[in-house]
């Protein structure tokens, strides 16, 4: 355990790859949603089902977490006089820094964006002319300054024929933006993504990609999880663009996890007290969200002074506050329950219904895992911080006994590919 953050950094990403041929990549989903192949992996047995069946393969009375968050149309088009045509991905809020307050602006907002065609962008600024509800709107956009390859970018914008009537920056972008579906499925947004690229439980606007393991659900499947006594609750986790980059440094330390928006209210809180141990999340965004929850507790129990509007979690957190429980017999590990009564603690002090936060935490061989114990999950990109969570979750032969099996029995892979539940353990 000393050596447990060198070891966690010095992984190599090469030793988290398989061969992924192009036919394998899902182009589009199977209709209906719930006839895609699941894959089943209980304590070290695999076989197979169609999803419409996961209800007969959960624990009853158990709890389901899942991810709410809804696709935006985060894409934004501008073209420059010569004709260059301009894309500005908007990836997080900046100003208002709240994504509600945000998509609730009416003259102007900024945003972290990438861009593309960067180099036919100098500083001038893009101009738009577009109909939001009928009513012809001048967009601008100003890039104001650069950090890590991303820009800050002002966007303002008016009412060309009543300038005094206020439009709202979130109907701006469902109007003029495009949905951005994930780079390696190689083709352009349609129309029928609008439908199936969200989830049947998608409502709280932010994400700039779909918490893929959601997409398989119909209201068939939830009304049949409700006959099980199968608890379902949502969270909130704004998925990133990061969640589509592979690892491009040969080991770990030199990643810079991206950051997400995440939120639960006090309920939720109390309701997942009363299931721990029995917690199946959906997707590694829901994944993320439960265990950084520990890990937030944790942080309150240890520095009770720090009262903070905006909490964020660095990417080592976890795995230094581990290293310090082990060489100091001053510092002992704290319960879930603990953790996370913490935070209803700090929310009740403050006068909160809902506890938010940024998590950076980076799950990756070697986590302690402290509140999920089953998993639903697609099969993901190789050289992926999606991989290395399963493979934290299942154990490196474990998740490669999983992969070898769905690449041998003709399953689908990435956003519109196939699902698998994972239930760690042994028979």
């Amino acid at each position: 355990m000393k050596d447990l953050l060198e070891k966690i950094k010095t992984i190599r990403i090469e030793d988290y790859a398989y061969p992924l041929e192009e036919e394998r990549i899902a182009k589009f989903p199977v209709e209906p949603r719930d006839s895609s192949k699941l894959l089943l992996y209980k304590k070290g047995l695999l076989s197979e089902t169609v999803f419409s069946d996961l209800p007969n393969h959960m624990e009853e009375k158990g709890m389901l977490v899942y991810n709410n968050t809804r696709v935006i149309h985060a894409r934004l088009f501008f073209h420059k006089e010569t004709g260059a045509r301009i894309e500005i991905f908007c990836l997080e809020p900046l100003s208002p820094a709240d994504y509600a307050l945000n998509f609730q602006a009416t003259e102007s907002c900024e945003w972290l964006c990438m861009v593309g065609n960067l180099k036919k962008w100098k500083k001038e600024k893009l101009v738009r002319e577009l109909l939001v509800n009928g009513k012809r709107i001048l967009l601008t956009a100003e890039r104001l300054e650069t950090e890590n390859k991303a820009h800050r970018i002002r966007f303002t914008w008016y009412d060309i024929e009543n300038p005094a009537n206020p439009i709202l920056f979130g109907d701006l972008l469902d109007t003029a933006g495009q949905l951005p579906i994930p780079p390696y499925l190689n083709r352009d947004t349609e129309t029928t993504d609008e439908i199936s690229y969200q989830t049947v439980f998608a409502k709280i606007e932010g994400s700039v990609a779909a918490p893929t393991a959601g997409l398989h659900f119909t209201p068939e499947v939830l009304a049949a999880i409700d006959q099980k006594t199968i608890l379902r609750s949502e969270v909130t986790l704004h998925v990133g663009a990061g969640t589509f980059q592979p690892v491009l440094s040969k080991e770990i330390s030199d990643h810079i996890m991206h950051s997400e928006f995440i939120s639960v209210d006090r309920d939720f809180l109390v309701t997942l007290i009363h299931h721990l141990g029995h917690v199946t999340a959906v997707g590694t965004t829901s994944v993320r969200t439960l265990e950084s929850l520990y890990w937030f507790g944790y942080k309150l129990i240890r520095s009770p002074e720090i009262h903070l509007d905006q909490w964020t979690l660095d990417q080592w957190y976890a795995y230094k506050q581990l290293m310090a429980i082990e060489c100091s017999p001053n510092n002992i590990q704290v319960a879930t329950i603990d953790a996370l009564k913490a935070i209803i603690n700090y929310l009740d002090q403050n006068n909160l219904d809902v506890f938010t936060a940024s998590t950076q935490l980076l799950i990756a061989p070697g986590f302690e895992f402290h509140v999920v114990n089953a998993m639903l999950t697609n099969f993901h990109q190789p050289n992926s911080t999606l991989l290395l969570l399963v493979s934290a979750f299942l154990g490196d032969e474990e998740w490669k006994k999983v992969y070898d099996y769905a690449r041998s029995h003709q399953f689908r892979f990435l956003s519109y590919g196939d699902s698998s539940l994972l239930v760690p353990g042994k028979q």
